[in-house]
């Protein structure tokens, strides 16, 4: 198939291949359209979560009713509720902790009645189409199918890209460790997500009010799958593995069914859900619908900044990191002029910006914000860019990842970018357990590798921070605390090589091209999976034959070997064929060498 770019997520859908399962992406609204991988008018894909005060629970929905966000002091907001019900409104979900209500009604004059209230310091409309009926009794979005998960998960470039591959043996990230997925949900049974999944802190936060049903946090669309395989797919030897594949992910969905929309009301929910489930990173691969950009001189865009403002400094507070999506449209951030694409609920139409109409949430003060590379350190065709704006960039093309069902296929945007971020971000965390947003966010910019502009007049600023790359591109080894080895002098092997009950296997490295002996210091870099590790006995055999004992029936019943071991073979030729060697002498418990390495 045909790479294209979605016209609502921060994503260029393409390459629709799949294992196990061909799948057709792209959905009416939010998701909707396809286009030539290349200069878009993408925005990117929603999510959804928080905790909020009860709403009215007699509400029901009329033709015409509209969704607005009543501002006020946070705290005790009664006197403002029952204004809103007495001024012919209800209100949907309360936010005290931020000061933000909900608020739905039919009646044209709500916003400017309520705007003279005691209390009430903003009111504006959060879309310019009518709530949908589905808001009062949400359907459970489907529960698909699973395809079978092929055996076998090779290295994509991607991971390759930004050194994901050499990180894993390292630190493959903790289960300590919480990503929150806002976007368009997830299918939490696939087998490469659903080791990782954690359901207790899932969600629905569509239209705007926390949905804890089991399930509703499952994909309308396929984009938050795809997102959620790119951070945190297992390393279980089947499909693809994620850039932090040891670290827990929680799906909150913001995006509603049939239009994949990311409405304001929908991002507080999942910022507030963030903060109060204990998300260290939070992915948002969108912008807030209906407006691209929401400038502060519009009455109600005025308020929605306010409001998500307010929930994403509530998050934060509450020790999360908000990573977001530059965007697809191929535009200057740093120099607005024009608007083209909004409101996209209803009819767009052409509109004079300047800088300070922000991009929501991408542009709030906080949050990180994500470019799109291409095949090594281009820029994407399709990435925004601004000097002072992008923070850091990432793989963004072809990204190849999980759809709902069991499958797989490829994706391009800035919506594929930011959570390979996301997943450095969560490596980086997993290493620096205690670490404040404020202190990730500065790890993400110095462990970045710089990228010089190229031959193009739009590149802004210096090789070390600059309009196309702002920081650079980051680095999972980086993140982990290890030092890239120098050319030439890094070797592995991601086969899989299965350890049988009362056996041995061995697994294969050819060193070729290091001069002279191997270092006093040479690191083995071991990853096995493998139930009560006091089974195996591990070792590391040089070309000569000679024997070095890494592992030796140790740790009794723990699982699975994750470690960097330093052996001194300083006496051993560099070059030649060197082997991992496990025996397993017991029964019961079975395993798999899933990746090893040599350090020169």
């Amino acid at each position: 198939m045909i790479p294209h770019i979605s016209s609502r997520s921060r994503r260029t859908l393409a390459l629709a291949a799949t294992l196990g399962a061909a799948l057709a992406f792209g959905a009416p609204g939010a998701l909707a359209g396809t286009l030539p991988v290349g200069p878009s008018t993408a925005p990117a894909a929603k999510a959804n979560a928080p905790a909020a005060a009860p709403a009215s629970q007699s509400a029901t929905w009329v033709a015409g009713t509209r969704a607005y966000l009543v501002i006020t002091a946070p705290g005790d907001s009664s006197a403002v509720r029952s204004a809103i019900e007495a001024n012919g409104g209800t209100v949907f979900s309360n936010f005290d902790a931020i000061g933000v209500i909900v608020a739905h009604s039919a009646s044209s004059g709500f916003a400017a009645t309520m705007r003279g209230v005691a209390g009430v310091q903003q009111v504006g409309a959060t879309r310019t189409s009518d709530v949908p009926a589905d808001a009062y009794t949400p359907a459970l979005p489907a529960n698909p199918a699973q395809a079978a998960t092929p055996a076998g998960e090779p290295v994509r470039a991607d991971m390759s890209q930004i050194k994901a591959d050499q990180a894993w043996a390292v630190n493959p990230g903790s289960a300590s460790v919480k990503v929150g997925i806002l976007d368009t949900g997830m299918d939490d049974q696939h087998q490469d997500l659903a080791p990782n999944f954690d359901a207790a802190d899932s969600v629905s936060c569509a239209y705007g009010k926390p949905d804890t049903r089991a399930g509703a946090w499952r994909d309308v669309d396929t984009h938050g799958t795809h997102v959620a395989g790119t951070i945190a797919a297992a390393k279980n030897g089947k499909g693809v593995v994620g850039v932090a594949p040891g670290v827990k992910i929680a799906a909150v969905r913001v995006a509603e069914p049939g239009n994949s929309f990311f409405f304001a009301e929908n991002t507080i929910c999942g910022f507030v859900w963030a903060g109060d489930h204990g998300f260290q990173v939070t992915n948002n691969s969108y912008y807030t619908d209906p407006w691209q950009f929401n400038c502060p001189d519009n009455i109600d865009q005025a308020a929605i900044i306010e409001g998500v403002k307010r929930a994403q400094e509530y998050a934060e507070s509450k020790g999360s990191l908000q990573i977001a999506a530059a965007g697809n449209e191929n535009y200057d951030l740093a120099h607005k002029t024009t608007d083209s694409a909004s409101p996209n609920d209803s009819t767009p139409t052409t509109r004079t910006i300047t800088n300070a109409c922000l991009d929501i949430p991408t542009e709030l003060p906080g949050v990180v914000t994500v470019a799109a590379n291409g095949t090594g350190v281009t820029k994407a065709s399709f990435s925004n860019y601004g000097q002072g704006v992008i923070d850091v960039a990432a793989p963004g093309s072809s990204v190849y990842s999980t759809v709902p069902g069991g499958g797989y296929g490829s994706k391009s945007g800035t919506s594929m970018a930011t959570p390979h971020v996301v997943g450095v971000a969560a490596l980086i965390a997993s290493a620096n357990p205690g670490i404040t947003p404020a202190q990730l966010r500065a790890k993400l910019a110095t462990q970045a590798n710089d990228i010089a502009c190229p031959s193009d007049s739009r590149c802004t600023g210096t090789t070390a921070n600059n309009s196309f790359f702002g920081e650079g591109q980051v680095d999972a080894l980086k993140a982990v605390g290890a030092t890239p080895p120098p050319p030439g002098a890094y070797f592995e092997n991601l086969a899989d090589f299965a350890i049988n009950d009362n056996a041995t296997v061995e697994s294969p490295i050819a060193v070729t091209g290091v001069t002279g002996n191997a270092p006093a210091t040479l690191k083995v870099g071991v990853d096995i999976k493998h139930t009560y590790i006091g089974d195996l006995k591990v070792d590391l055999v040089a070309p000569d034959g000679t024997v070095y004992t890494l592992h030796n029936h140790t740790g009794g019943s723990a699982d699975n070997i994750a470690q960097t071991y330093t052996v001194n073979a300083s006496s051993e030729v560099a070059n030649g064929t060197w082997k991992l060697r496990v025996n397993d002498n017991a029964a019961s418990d079975t395993g798999t060498i899933d990746a090893w390495n040599l350090t020169f």
